[in-house]
């Protein structure tokens, strides 16, 4: 699945998310979904883990419940 957001893409799939950053820096962040924490109303998603720190906010909660069903991942108050 691909989720288009304000600055840039998200392509995710059961196994692991790659976040995709629009701009010269072509920044790419990749987390596998054990890894991964999905924020609601902020509507943000964290990556932690071995190695690994990052997080990223999304447009829209549409746009996270969309990629928590995805996923496989609830979403946390």
């Amino acid at each position: 699945m691909i989720i288009n957001f304000s600055t840039g893409k998200i392509i995710a799939n059961q196994h692991e998310i790659v976040v995709r950053l629009d701009g010269e820096a072509r920044v790419t962040m990749q987390a596998q979904v054990d890894e991964v924490t999905l924020i609601g109303g902020a509507n943000v998603i964290t990556a932690t883990g071995s190695g690994l720190q990052w997080s990223i906010r999304l447009d829209n909660a549409e746009q996270l419940e969309a990629l928590a069903t995805e996923i496989g991942i609830a979403i946390k108050a």
